[in-house]
């Protein structure tokens, strides 16, 4: 429960009671409930009056999900495919990576292994028009989880185009979003151990 009456007094946190870092805990965790509500922000910041593709990032966003969706994606990829893009906004040079760490307490190790690199595996229908190696993604091949990012890449990004399909709203996907956010793990750094 969140006690805002508690008045930190340490400026270190190496003098911070355990009482303290209770309060610290309690507010992260009412921080975060409101994680959902911020990831549809930023996705419907995605949807920019001009982009150099046929439809701008926010729709191409619900048509990647619609089409993993349709293809009956279990519900995280369905998610991932929704968020894939979402780092975009702070960093679009490294934007797989961004979604994949904001994904990591809630999400599969291969659905965060997919969306972190599914930058580089999308590189193959473009990367040979740029001076760049379309079988980057080779390097990948021992990955339990490449065969699962081609299909991804192939199958839900690269032709999640398509200005005249059906995308379900960003409405529909709302309950899978707060379904599969729901299931933290808390703060990762209190699960590593020496031995990890």
């Amino acid at each position: 429960m969140l006690d805002k009456t508690h008045r930190p007094t340490w400026t270190r946190m190496e003098d911070a009671s355990k009482e303290d870092f209770l309060a610290v805990m309690a507010y992260d965790d009412h921080f975060n409930a409101g994680l959902v509500d911020r990831l549809i922000a930023a996705l419907i910041s995605l949807d920019e009056d001009w982009t150099p593709y046929p439809i701008n990032r926010y729709q191409h966003s619900l048509q990647a999900a619609s089409r993993a969706y349709e293809d009956g994606a279990e519900e995280e990829i369905v998610v991932a495919a929704l968020i894939h893009d979402i780092g975009d906004i702070l960093s679009p040079y490294n934007h797989g990576e961004v979604a994949a760490a904001i994904a990591k307490p809630y999400m599969s190790e291969k659905a965060c292994w997919i969306l972190k690199h599914h930058c580089v595996f999308q590189g193959y229908y473009y990367n040979h028009h740029l001076g760049g190696d379309r079988l980057a993604r080779e390097r990948y091949k021992d990955s339990p989880y490449y065969d699962a990012c081609v299909y991804f890449c192939h199958n839900y990004d690269q032709n999640a185009f398509d200005p005249s399909y059906p995308s379900k709203r960003l409405e529909f996907f709302e309950p899978m979003l707060r379904r599969v956010f729901s299931n933290a793990g808390g703060h990762m750094e209190l699960n590593e151990t020496r031995d990890a």
